[in-house]
């Protein structure tokens, strides 16, 4: 059976989930990863997979990832030439980096979307980025670098190494994080006193250090329409002082996704100045549970637990992939699948490792 995007699959729940088993697990269609692992898994996709809940019984594969060959993850129905983009990597912050493939229509299909969700969100049109984010072989920077120009806008850069980051603090080189991350502050300032810039794309920790800065905080009060922040956690108390206090003129916008769902979800349009910040996914394709770390039951709505992200589009299938957040369980918009998050934050520890932020 071959996927069709133009049917919109998303209104039909198991008539979407049908269509990506049988892409997924057909030997003219599937990815190598897939069909030499379909006999092990203890069920059958192809029969027994009907529902959004019914995604939990794949195991969690995402560690095989660490050095899955790169091709064996394309799948064939793509033919003898698919249009990929690149191999991209985690983030890295509990053990070697996992790598996924990034496909021209996943790119463009994912980017539409997260643009339609920035003119809900009063993103400007025609404005030129600041986008402070990792490149080479990180996702979000090639994402970020599309972003701009999709929206009619120039994309300026400031590169970041956030794995350096990470093993300075892991190492006790504190202060040399700091003055790494002055560095890149430094380098932020320098575009914004010569440039005009309408959307700033950053980190919170580093968002913070802009904020002590006066002059670099009265730069960005004065030039920038939209922050855009994303890749670390902000509690809700920072963003309300962000909000109301430091950055009263610009519009505070966030963004929570992983390199494992190739992609990420945007804030909810919200009428009211709520301090929880809530999180909507790109169903079908890219949808959130929320579970007990110890049962891996899902929690009631309301209640915390570990984020489950699920990957489920024709360029990709990784379902299961429990995450280093914890967050709140939110009903989905209606005829969402899965469910919404907010107030994400990271776990302490994660597959027996400390989890660092650093900057990103």
């Amino acid at each position: 059976m071959h996927w069709n995007w133009n049917d919109s699959p998303g209104f039909d729940e198991e008539a979407f989930l049908v269509a990506a088993m049988s892409w997924h697990f057909s030997p003219e269609t599937g990815s190598r990863f897939w069909l030499d692992r379909a006999s092990s898994l203890g069920f059958d996709p192809l029969r027994d997979v009907r529902t959004h809940g019914d995604l939990a019984r794949f195991p969690n594969l995402v560690n095989e990832l660490r050095d899955a060959p790169i091709r064996d993850l394309v799948p064939r129905g793509y033919g003898d030439r698919p249009d990929v983009l690149g191999a991209f990597d985690s983030g890295g912050t509990t053990g070697a980096p996992k790598r996924v493939v990034l496909m021209q229509d996943w790119l463009e299909r994912s980017l539409a979307w997260k643009s339609a969700r920035m003119d809900d969100l009063g993103f400007p049109r025609d404005a030129n980025w600041l986008t402070v984010a990792p490149s080479g072989p990180h996702i979000f920077g090639r994402l970020m670098a599309e972003l701009p120009r999709m929206r009619g806008g120039v994309a300026f850069t400031v590169d970041l190494d956030p794995r350096w980051v990470r093993k300075c603090i892991a190492e006790g080189r504190g202060a040399e994080a700091d003055r790494y991350a002055e560095h890149v502050v430094d380098q932020v300032e320098s575009v914004l006193d010569g440039q005009e810039v309408g959307v700033l794309v950053v980190t919170p920790p580093l968002l913070e250090r802009m904020s002590e800065r006066g002059r670099l905080a009265k730069l960005i009060n004065e030039k920038v329409h939209t922050i855009m922040w994303g890749g670390a956690h902000m509690d809700a108390d920072t963003r309300y002082l962000m909000r109301q206090e430091v950055f009263p003129d610009v519009a505070l916008r966030g963004q929570y996704g992983s390199t494992m769902i190739l992609g990420g979800s945007m804030e909810r349009v919200s009428s009211t100045d709520d301090r929880s910040c809530v999180f909507d996914s790109f169903s079908p394709y890219t949808t959130f549970a929320v579970v007990d770390p110890d049962t891996h039951e899902e929690v009631r709505e309301g209640e915390r637990g570990q984020v489950v992200m699920h990957h489920v589009s024709r360029s990709m299938l990784l379902p299961n992939n429990l995450e280093r957040d914890v967050a709140t369980r939110v009903a989905a918009p209606p005829g969402a699948l899965g469910v919404s998050v907010a107030d994400v934050a990271p776990v302490a520890t994660f597959e027996n490792t400390s989890v660092i932020e650093g900057v990103y």
